[in-house]
């Protein structure tokens, strides 16, 4: 028995005759009553249209959108995008249109991959390669303003916490509103990059499934290509070869970036616990600086370019000499080394709490995980030898808790200077401003202890716009009114940070300030029990220092008693206020046990 075809049987077409077509059933007469429920209302838009009647032809908008040229036209963009991810950089000079004449071989292995999933894995899949690709090209941008300001890359671990301090910088130096676009115009472009990542490769694994024969072979040509220019040494572009595996490269570095920051921060939990001072007895701690008042005052990104970069060696030789002349003649003499720094171009407080530790912070993690622990620091060591610990802070804005870590009893800052001029970019006050007034509320107190105290001078700090004026008479300074008309005078930022030239002019120009106020105030109201070590805690950003620039940084130790500098003879460090470029260069974490040795009672 042959199963029954419901469907009409179809034309034989070798027979003449016309196949019966079944009759309509017959339609009710036009007054024949009938339930509007049954009887759907007209609708001329579906009916047919006939000869004569009026078509509206669709907007140009909608004409446009179906357009097959658009069509074609977004599937190129995508897979350009795509290609231009893969190929995408992580530093900024090498954003060049010759890092992108390349032959990626992720290429490859992305369309081999598309092809051959079905349909929902393959959605899946370039869902999730979108979003990496995405991801991707947010951490090689954020490399780029890294490694531009930092020197290194950002780490996926341990830098999140600096997004915190660049919104404050941010805001300190071009207001609320403009903190609050850098912060909206970051996640935004963060999420647009996914978003769109998503989307070009999700538009490519549709033009590849419905090519999947030339998409295997574009895929095998693309895979020949890369090893044959690969094994040839093919470069287009001098140094950039033309085989390249940026993204899977990169990918593998940052997941042991993380790994290795992770194990660092395991490390570094017993590595602060080793402490050769731990149980030094106070009265045997810095016994060689008995009666001194001791002053550590950092210099804004005083680096080693200023020094002997000859675009500002001259400016600041010619201020370092004036100043030794002074200091001679007011009885100081100085000895002057290198130190290299944690960090490069920001986060001075990395270095701060290196030079005072005795450990090495080079991140946030290590940061924070010192300030919780009890570490001695050259702070509290002279706290516990009985000085009267102080920290002058002009640039905090806000309560500084880590003080207690440190060991200070008592911390001035832009809260409590009483500072009534304008701001400086970035900087709450002028240096000299600072300087004035801790002398009055400290160092020119009658009957007080000993001092240890802190000083970050904060003039050279970047914009480097405005720049304070000097005034040799200090009592000009006042409560800091005067600076007013200095401040509206002078550079703005905007004038300068569309030439680089301009902005290593000004950065020049704010060292020789912040020297030339130091110099002097401890020419004039420096007395015989003083010693300054004052240091840089940074070299400044490429923008000023160039690329590869080293983490260099000047130290010098100033005294009027003989006896203080002898102790340090053997660092051999160059007599004056300038390092030689022969002078001894140590980590910056080798000063701390150094200076305690040199000025306690043994060898440790």
């Amino acid at each position: 028995m042959q199963p029954t075809d419901l469907a009409d049987p179809p034309p034989n077409p070798d027979s003449d005759k016309t196949p019966d077509v079944p009759s309509p059933a017959p339609s009710p007469a036009p007054d024949t009553p009938s339930d509007a429920s049954e009887t759907p209302p007209s609708d001329d838009s579906d009916s047919p249209a006939k000869p004569g009647d009026d078509v509206k032809s669709p907007g140009w908008v909608r004409r446009f959108l179906r357009s097959p040229w658009l069509s074609h036209g977004l599937t190129v963009l995508a897979c350009g995008m795509v290609l231009a991810a893969l190929l995408y950089p992580n530093v900024l000079r090498r954003l060049t249109l010759g890092s992108f004449a390349r032959i990626p071989i992720e290429a490859a292995v992305l369309i081999l991959l598309l092809v051959v999933l079905p349909r929902r894995p393959r959605l899946v899949a370039g869902s999730i390669t979108g979003a990496v690709l995405g991801w991707l090209l947010i951490q090689k941008s954020l490399d780029m303003g890294w490694f531009k300001t930092l020197a290194r890359p950002f780490d996926v671990v341990l830098d999140w916490e600096l997004f915190d301090d660049t919104y404050s910088f941010i805001r300190d130096s071009y207001g609320q509103i403009g903190a609050y676009a850098a912060a909206a115009g970051t996640v935004l472009g963060g999420i647009a990059a996914i978003a769109l990542m998503i989307w070009a490769v999700l538009r490519v694994a549709d033009l590849l499934h419905r090519n999947r024969r030339r998409s295997a072979l574009a895929a095998t040509g693309i895979a020949s290509a890369w090893m044959l220019t690969l094994a040839l040494g093919v470069q287009l572009v001098p140094g950039i070869p033309v085989a390249a595996r940026t993204t899977a490269t990169y990918a593998w570095d940052r997941v042991g970036q993380a790994r290795a920051g992770l194990a660092n921060e395991a490390a570094f939990a017993e590595e602060v616990k080793v402490d050769a001072f731990r149980d030094t007895p106070p009265d045997q701690m810095l016994s060689g600086l008995k009666g001194k008042d001791v002053i550590f005052a950092f210099v804004e990104s005083y680096g080693r370019n200023a020094v002997e970069s000859p675009e500002f060696a001259e400016g600041t030789a010619a201020v370092l000499t004036e100043g030794q002349a002074k200091l001679d003649q007011a009885g100081f003499a100085a000895r002057s080394g290198w130190l290299t720094s944690p960090t490069f171009g920001g986060n001075s407080w990395l270095a701060h709490s290196t030079l005072l530790s005795g450990l090495w912070i080079n991140n946030q993690s290590r940061y924070r995980n010192l300030t919780a622990s009890d570490r001695l620091t050259v702070t509290s060591a002279f706290q516990k030898s009985s000085w009267d610990t102080v920290s002058v802070m002009p640039g905090a804005t806000r309560a500084w808790p880590e003080g207690k870590f440190y060991g200070y009893n008592r911390v001035w800052d832009s809260r409590n200077l009483e500072y009534q001029g304008p701001k400086f970019s970035w900087a709450q006050m002028p240096d000299q401003y600072t300087l004035k007034k801790f002398t009055e509320l400290e160092y020119a107190k009658p009957n007080r202890d000993k001092l240890f105290v802190e000083i970050p001078l904060i003039s050279s700090h970047t914009p480097w716009a405005p720049i304070p004026s000097f005034f040799p008479d200090w009592n000009q300074v006042g409560d800091g009114s005067i600076y007013h008309d200095v401040a509206a005078e002078g550079e703005q930022k905007a004038d300068i940070w569309t030439d680089s030239k301009k902005v290593r002019t000004e950065y020049g120009r704010s060292i020789q300030y912040t020297l030339t106020t130091l110099i002097d105030w401890v020419q004039k109201y420096g007395d015989d029990d003083l010693v300054v070590v004052y240091l840089g805690d940074h070299q400044p950003s490429s923008v000023v220092s160039g690329d590869n620039a080293s983490h260099d940084v000047p130290i010098t130790v100033v005294a009027k008693d003989p006896a203080v500098l002898d102790r340090i003879d053997s660092w051999g460090w160059a007599e004056g206020l300038k390092p030689q470029p022969t002078t001894p260069v140590w980590p910056m974490n080798q000063f701390r046990d150094r200076f305690l040795t040199a000025y306690g009672p043994g060898q440790h």
